[in-house]
């Protein structure tokens, strides 16, 4: 079948900002770090014409992205609410060099807010709402406009949307992403501090039954019904994963919570077992143990675990619908059986005083968990949270990112301000890792490893920097530069 020569782009903007088709936070990190861009690879792997390309990670300037641009007729750019502007002006460069080039936005932004974003950018064509991927893919084979479901676009000088893509039941039917990673992307290029490298993560289903306010991607694209492959389907695609990336050491599910089909998680974790596969995945804190040791028995190193607050009313404001008790009765379990936990922490929700935030610091000091991440509570468009902020008049949406592209406080309330909730991130930090097990941790895991001790000491100084508050300032990538990293393959627009 006929399709488009079509690029699916995640823009270059600060240098080692990570916020694409991946990330759950938009923001540069206290480290360097770089998720894959997923959610444009899923799409692309339905266009045998399509070419992915993942400025971040790649270290890529705006100039060197609009030469490997060049003979593409469609480019899809994954957006998100910190960097529109900044994406929109990646857009109207390419528009300006090739002016009969289609160029959409996707993402969840645009899926919560399609008309502000046509009119915030009048060079784009068209943006693809909620779950994009078959959207895309007939707008690729060159279908008119008014006949693809779930998209947005102008006609005649006005905006028109049509009615809302029906979210995907049979998560069997869309092809692996391996392909694709394979194709266009660098694995080493990517590093998350709490995993081993290279990794490699992807996804095995969409959508998640919790209700939390803040959380982005079920309230806008996935949904609540968590929709999955089947486990023979994933064990298939894992078997061929470590035959095509045989230099990957630990393999990530960034489902929302791989956990909350724990009956499919098990039957998943026996075949990796098989398969001898090293993995990760996302977490809840409650997995009961009994299948806490089923999952590391086959092959589990680490849950990434949202435990936001150590605060129960806190909790119960966000809607996480988890005990502090249960998530500190399930940390024990982990550590008991040898499972490495990488907790994260936000501050700045609903109910967060001086107090709380100390409480939370010291909840996360006794949860003794391996390493974690704290975050400024973020409000994007389309979250619960975001609309209580709008409401209460909590919300500043020109400071979710600083102008160096590191995360910044958006809420701020009348008894908290959001210079208190910053310093809170640091002290936090500070406070955690200055313990002697969390030294002692790091200083095993180097003596025992000589390229993780190159690593550790690279991310040490990298973070110690950011404590200090003298992270040196990014680079914008939308000016000419100096490409550091490894250089992905040329693409082919034929």
């Amino acid at each position: 079948m006929f399709s488009m020569r079509t690029l699916f782009l995640n823009p270059p903007s600060f240098e080692g900002f990570d916020g694409g088709a991946g990330a759950r936070y938009q923001a540069r990190r206290e480290i360097k770090s770089f998720w894959y861009p997923t959610w444009l690879a899923q799409p692309a792997a339905l266009i045998a014409s399509s070419k992915l390309i993942d400025a971040p990670a790649d270290d890529l300037t705006l100039e060197e992205v609009l030469s490997r641009a060049r003979g593409f007729e469609l480019c899809v750019i994954h957006t998100s609410t910190p960097s529109f502007d900044n994406d929109a002006k990646v857009a109207a460069a390419l528009k300006d060099q090739n002016p009969d080039m289609l160029i959409g936005f996707v993402g969840a932004h645009v899926a919560v807010l399609p008309e502000e974003s046509l009119k915030n950018a009048p060079v784009l064509d068209f943006v693809g709402r909620e779950e994009f991927d078959f959207t895309i893919k007939e707008v690729a084979e060159g279908r008119p406009f008014e006949q693809i479901a779930g998209l947005s676009y102008r006609k005649n000088g006005h905006i028109l949307h049509n009615p809302d893509r029906t979210l995907i039941e049979d998560m069997d039917k869309l092809p692996s992403v391996l392909d694709v990673y394979k194709r266009d992307l660098v694995v080493p290029n990517y590093y998350i501090g709490y995993l081993k490298h290279p990794y490699l993560s992807l996804y095995t289903g969409r959508g998640c039954p919790a209700r939390c306010s803040f959380c982005l991607w079920p309230q806008t694209v996935g949904g609540h019904v968590y929709r999955t492959k089947s486990a023979q389907a994933v064990v298939a695609e894992m078997a061929r994963a470590k035959e095509m990336f045989p230099e990957v050491k630990e393999f990530f599910f960034d489902d929302d919570t791989f956990t909350a089909d724990l009956t499919r998680a098990a039957e998943i974790a026996k075949g990796l077992g098989r398969l001898g596969i090293t993995w990760s995945c996302n977490s809840r804190a409650n997995v009961p143990y009994e299948y806490l040791k089923v999952f590391k028995d086959n092959g589990l190193r680490l849950l990434l675990v949202g435990y936001e607050s150590g605060n129960q009313q806190i909790l119960n404001n966000i809607k996480k619908g988890v005990r502090v008790d249960i998530a500190q009765e399930f940390t024990k379990n982990c550590r008991k059986l040898g499972i490495v936990i990488h907790g994260t922490f936000i501050l700045g929700l609903p109910g967060e005083t001086k107090e709380t935030i100390e409480e939370s610091i010291q909840y996360a000091c006794n949860l003794n968990v391996d390493t974690i991440q704290v975050s400024l509570a973020a409000a994007y468009p389309g979250t619960e949270l975001y609309r209580q902020a709008m409401a209460n008049k909590w919300y500043d949406e020109k400071t979710l990112v600083r102008n160096d592209g590191t995360q910044a406080s958006a809420i701020s309330y009348p008894h908290l301000n959001a210079e208190a909730m910053e310093a809170g991130v640091k002290r936090f930090y500070s406070k955690f890792y200055a313990r002697p097990t969390p030294i002692l941790r790091m200083l095993v895991s180097m003596a025992k490893d000589p390229l993780e001790r190159r690593r550790r000491l690279r991310e040490g100084k990298e973070f110690l920097d950011y404590l200090r508050g003298r992270q040196k300032p990014a680079v914008s990538r939308l000016a000419p530069g100096k490409t550091k990293h490894q250089a992905p393959k040329a693409p082919v627009a034929a």
